[in-house]
C-alpha cells in the first residue's frame, strides 16, 4: 500500500488528480482512494494507494480500510473528499474517522439538507434563499402526470445523482421541459424509473451563465479563502457536465455568496452554483459542501483552498492571502473539443484556446499520470496475454 516513507502529515484523498495536484504543488504527499487502475495512482505526488471501487457499497468495509491506514501513521493524514457519495460517507461516519484523521465538515443535519435537493429547497425557503421555485415529484408506474403549479419551461432532476438517472436523461445533469405537453409525454419514462424528482423553474440562458462561488471557511467561521469563476462550456451543451471553467472576478456573486454562507452558518469548503438571467439577477441552484475540480483551477489562479485546509487541520501557517487571478481556464479533453465541436466552435478556433488554457485536467508535464497509466495498462495486457499463450502451450503440450 505505502510506495515510500513519508515525513509530515499525508493527505488521503478521495478524488482524482484535480484535487491531487493542488495538494501536490503545495508540497503534500497523497494517499488516494481510488478505483484500481485510476490515473490518480500514477501520480508523482501519491505515496499511497487504497483501492476501492464503489462508494455505494460495503462502507462499513470501507471505514474499516480507512482506519487500518490512518492508525499506522505517524501523524493523523488530513481526509479530503471530492464527489457526494465520499462527503456523505465521511459525514455519516465522522465519529469513527475522526479516530485517525483529520476533516473539517458542516453539522451533519446540514450535510443532508445541502445534498438532498428537496431537503435543500426546504432549507431554501426557510432562510429565504434565492432559489427558483420547486416542485417535488415522485412518479410511479401506472400514474397520471401531476400538475406541477410551476410556470414553464421548467428543469427536472434526481434528488441524489444516482444509477437510474442515467437510464431517464444520459449524461444530462437535468432535463429540460419547454412545455406542459411535453411534461406529460416524459412521464411514462420518468415514472418506469420510479425516483423522487425535483421539478424547479427554468432560468433562462445557455449554462456559460452559471456562475460559481467557491470558499473555505475555518472552524472560527472566517473566510480563508475564497475565489469566484463561470463555466464557459459543458457536454451536453444543456444540462451537462463540465468540460472549460474559468476564473472570474465578480463582486456580486461573491458578495453573495458570503452573505449566504453566513446565513447557513457554514464550516469547512463548499462552491455555490447561480444562474444569472437575462436581467442579471442571480439564481442560487444549489450549495456543494465538498472539494471539486475547481480547486485546481483556483490553485493556479493563487487561491489553493485544499492547502489552506491543510495547512489549518495540521497546524502549519497558512499560506500567504492572495486574491484570484481573473480570466484563468481550466479544460478536460477530450471531452472540451466534443462539446466545442457541438456549439459550432471550429477546430481552427479551438486549438489556439486550448494551447494557451492555463490548466488542462490531467494533462502536465511535471506529472503525465496519463501517459503513466497508457504504459502501466499496456504492460499489464501484454503480461496478460503472454500468460495465457503460455498457458495454452502448457496445455497443449500436456
Amino acid at each position: 500500500m505505502n510506495r515510500m516513507s513519508v515525513v509530515g502529515p499525508m493527505a488521503c484523498v478521495m478524488g482524482d488528480m484535480n484535487l491531487v495536484r493542488p495538494l501536490g504543488l503545495a508540497g503534500v504527499s497523497c494517499a488516494v482512494v481510488v478505483p484500481p487502475g485510476d490515473p490518480a495512482t500514477y501520480s508523482r505526488f501519491v505515496r499511497a494507494v487504497l483501492p476501492w471501487q464503489s462508494f455505494s457499497k460495503n462502507l462499513d468495509g470501507l471505514a474499516d480500510m480507512l482506519l487500518r491506514f490512518g492508525t499506522v501513521q505517524q501523524e493523523r493524514p488530513v481526509l479530503f473528499f471530492e464527489e457526494d457519495s465520499h462527503l456523505l460517507f465521511v459525514s455519516r461516519y465522522r465519529e469513527r474517522l475522526g479516530q485517525a484523521f483529520r476533516f473539517i465538515l458542516p453539522e451533519v443535519p446540514l450535510v443532508e439538507d445541502l445534498v438532498d435537493k428537496a431537503r435543500f429547497q426546504i432549507l431554501a425557503e426557510r432562510l429565504s434563499l434565492p432559489v427558483p421555485a420547486s416542485r417535488r415529484i415522485h412518479p410511479s408506474p401506472g400514474s397520471t402526470p401531476v400538475s406541477l403549479d410551476l410556470r414553464f419551461p421548467v428543469v427536472i432532476k434526481p434528488l441524489r445523482r444516482r444509477s437510474p438517472w442515467d437510464q431517464i436523461a444520459g449524461s444530462n445533469k437535468a432535463i429540460e421541459v419547454a412545455t406542459e405537453k411535453a411534461f406529460r409525454e416524459l412521464w411514462p419514462r420518468l415514472a418506469n424509473n420510479e425516483m423522487d424528482l425535483l421539478v424547479q423553474d427554468m432560468i433562462p440562458g445557455p449554462e456559460s451563465r452559471i456562475e460559481s462561488y467557491h470558499v473555505y471557511v475555518d472552524h472560527r467561521g472566517e473566510i480563508a479563502g475564497e475565489f469566484t469563476g463561470r463555466k464557459i462550456r459543458t457536454y451536453p451543451p444543456s444540462c451537462g457536465h463540465s468540460t472549460a471553467l474559468e476564473t472570474t472576478d465578480a463582486a456580486d456573486v461573491a458578495s453573495l455568496g458570503r452573505t449566504l454562507v453566513q446565513k447557513l452558518d457554514l464550516r469547512g469548503v463548499a462552491k455555490l452554483d447561480f444562474k444569472r438571467d437575462p436581467d442579471g439577477a442571480l439564481h442560487l441552484l444549489e450549495v456543494n459542501p465538498r472539494f471539486n475540480l475547481w480547486h485546481v483551477l483556483g490553485a493556479r489562479a493563487g487561491v489553493n483552498i485544499p492547502a489552506l485546509v491543510y495547512a489549518d487541520l495540521t497546524g502549519q501557517p497558512r499560506p500567504l492571502p492572495a486574491k484570484a487571478r481573473p480570466g484563468v481556464r481550466w479544460c478536460t479533453l477530450p471531452s472540451d473539443l466534443i462539446a466545442a465541436r457541438s456549439t459550432g466552435v471550429s477546430l481552427l478556433s479551438w486549438l489556439p484556446w486550448v494551447i494557451r488554457c492555463e490548466t488542462i485536467s490531467h494533462m502536465n508535464w511535471d506529472d503525465p499520470v496519463l501517459l503513466r497509466t497508457a504504459w502501466h495498462r499496456g504492460i499489464s495486457n501484454a503480461s496478460k496475454r503472454l500468460s495465457r499463450l503460455v498457458q495454452s502451450a502448457t496445455r497443449r503440450a500436456a
